[in-house]
């Protein structure tokens, strides 16, 4: 009977394992509220079913930091980051991890700079006044503002009367309109689509400076991720299309025209804002 059970747990172990492996889970980064990257998420990752023959759940996290550990730490499979929080996996895992995809968008993205006060009008009359960001971890609505802020003389931690962080971009807007800080800096995706459903009036909150380009969001697995399964991911999102009703949905949901592989190397500019604003060990 000993035997019969050992032999009993053995094969449950080895159905858990099984079962455990047929489960693909995904999360993203919180620059957005829960229950939004939950709606956005639904479609795409019915499509990936669909696709990888794999059961897809999707977990939020608490904050920036929780993502990236997740991922490392085998408690997810695949992760929305941005471009700094994918520079920081990266750097945790010793570069066991690996983007697969981004947004065409994704390539020459940019934030923006709004405000309610008539008297601001370009980044130097920040001077003295209130600036939120987003999440401190944000690639667009933290590090890149404040590197292209120190790349115009200006020291936010010194300049400024005082900084703060929303948490994540919709939260950023909400605390200029409602006349919590002076100024925030946040996405221009996020903002484009804030103004497009209304839930800002651009006649009261304004932008006043628009960024450069740089790389930032993109799909992060682990290296030791079956390369079966990475083709099979990869090559989901590169078929997604604007023109058949799934992909138009999927695509409009995450904002983008369509996806395009990526590499590591895209990212080597953020590292480097990152280590020259102090946020990333040199």
């Amino acid at each position: 009977m000993k035997l019969i059970s050992l032999l009993a747990a053995g094969l449950l172990l080895v159905s858990g394992s099984s079962f455990a492996q047929q489960v693909l889970r995904v999360s993203a980064i919180p620059d957005e509220a829960p229950t939004e990257l939950q709606r956005k998420f639904k479609p795409l990752g019915e499509y990936l079913e669909k696709k990888t023959g794999m059961k897809v759940e999707f977990t939020p996290v608490t904050d920036y930091a929780a993502s990236v550990e997740g991922l490392i730490n085998h408690k997810l499979d695949m992760v929305w980051f941005g471009g700094f929080t994918f520079v920081q996996a990266k750097e945790r895992s010793r570069g066991q991890v690996v983007p697969l995809v981004q947004r065409v968008e994704d390539e020459k993205f940019r934030s923006v700079f709004i405000t309610t006060s008539p008297a601001i009008t370009k980044l130097a009359d920040l001077k003295g006044k209130t600036l939120s960001f987003g999440s401190e971890s944000s690639t667009s609505g933290h590090l890149m503002p404040r590197s292209f802020l120190l790349a115009a003389q200006i020291d936010p931690d010194s300049d400024l009367k005082r900084i703060a962080f929303s948490g994540a971009h919709d939260a950023t807007v909400a605390a200029v309109s409602g006349g919590k800080v002076d100024a925030g800096a946040l996405n221009i995706s996020v903002w484009e689509k804030l103004v497009g459903e209304k839930k800002v009036d651009p006649s009261k909150v304004r932008v006043f400076y628009t960024t450069p380009p740089y790389y930032d969001y993109n799909w992060t697995v682990r290296a030791d991720m079956p390369a079966e399964l990475k083709k099979k991911i990869t090559d989901a999102f590169l078929a997604l299309d604007a023109s058949t009703p799934e992909g138009k949905q999927i695509l409009e949901l995450q904002r983008a025209t369509k996806f395009i592989p990526t590499r590591a190397e895209n990212y080597t500019a953020i590292e480097a804002a990152a280590k020259n604003a102090g946020l990333l060990k040199k």
